[in-house]
């Protein structure tokens, strides 16, 4: 998350968002074995019954979600997920809409059975891992990356992944490409 502290600084990045200058990755661990990654390129909207859900919409906005994969497992897939476009809960929707819905995911929920999850993980397993901008003031590329949060550790080992996120790239290549 990013906060600006003054108007001229929220401008600029706003400016960025809608420039697709903001780089977002996250990382996900889904409901099936993806064969491999690919891009998601479907507009989303309102769900057209459910008013709590987005869905993909041919009359919805643009919305491109690019995923690698990063392990596959008989029943999951840890996946790298990077947005070029920002629409509310947008890998949630493309992901589900692929038929690999994220584990713990409530609100977008699996067409096959969700496994029993650890007791202490209510939520989707999917976690921000890193952002990255241009800062507003001096024009410098900045990014943050945050470690994996022990909730999708456990959980991960529960369900016999064994995964090493230390192995992801450190480049920023895929955050200032050339």
């Amino acid at each position: 998350m990013v906060v600006a502290k003054t108007l001229e600084a929220q401008t600029a990045l706003v400016e960025q968002l809608a420039a697709r200058d903001v780089h977002r990755q996250y990382l996900a661990i889904v409901m099936g074995a993806l064969v491999a990654g690919g891009t998601a390129d479907a507009p989303i909207d309102r769900h057209p019954r459910d008013r709590l859900k987005m869905a993909v919409r041919e009359d919805g906005k643009e919305a491109i979600t690019h995923y690698r994969l990063r392990e596959r497992f008989r029943a999951h897939t840890a996946l790298e997920c990077r947005l070029e476009t920002g629409r509310t809960h947008q890998i949630r929707v493309h992901l589900s809409h692929l038929g690999h819905s994220l584990l713990g995911d409530p609100l977008y929920k699996p067409r096959h059975k969700r496994p029993a999850l650890p007791g202490d993980f209510a939520r989707q397993a999917l976690h921000a891992w890193r952002l990255g901008l241009i800062h507003p003031d001096d024009g410098r590329p900045m990014h943050w990356q945050a470690p994996l949060p022990d909730d999708m550790r456990d959980l991960m080992a529960a369900i016999g992944l064994e995964f090493d996120f230390s192995t992801l790239p450190d480049s920023l290549d895929d955050f200032f490409p050339a």
